[in-house]
């Protein structure tokens, strides 16, 4: 999964926040769990606490009982980057964007082959949703082909 190579550019400030070794994985269970509890925020540069935020606000903001360890941070993530490329965004422009604003360092590459994926995955969607007679599943699919190929 994509989430799984987003790297917290900044995990070495945060270790020294937090005055103890982090993992620099973005989303694995011990960073999400040691920056949710234990990085003092004030000890942050402006820049970092802001990404961080911002990290927290768009990923982070669950409801589930296991939350963090949930899943629901991994989805909203993997959301956010199809809904950069449906606004027309690049890979590449779509890493810088990650950097800028939640520090998330995602190589462009690993981008562009997360988009081929969910549009192979959107076309299995579709034949099915066909082959069940569910149109608008299949034509919801299409759309979001087209959006993300465009």
């Amino acid at each position: 999964m994509i989430a799984n190579k987003a790297r917290f550019r900044a995990a070495r400030r945060l270790e020294r926040a937090a005055g103890f070794r982090l993992p620099d994985h973005a989303f694995s269970g011990a960073f999400l769990e040691s920056v949710e509890r234990a990085i003092n925020f004030e000890g942050l540069d402006r820049r970092t606490r802001e990404q961080l935020l911002a990290f927290f606000r768009d990923f982070m903001d669950c409801r589930c009982r296991d939350a963090p360890f949930c899943g629901c941070p991994e989805r909203k993530f993997v959301l956010t980057i199809i809904e950069f490329r449906e606004m027309g965004l690049d890979h590449r422009q779509i890493s810088g964007h990650l950097l800028d604003e939640y520090g998330i360092d995602l190589y462009p590459a690993d981008i562009l082959s997360f988009l081929e994926d969910s549009v192979h995955m959107l076309e299995a969607i579709r034949d099915v949703a066909e082959l069940q007679g569910r149109e608008e599943l299949a034509e919801n699919a299409i759309e979001h082909i087209k959006k993300i190929e465009h």
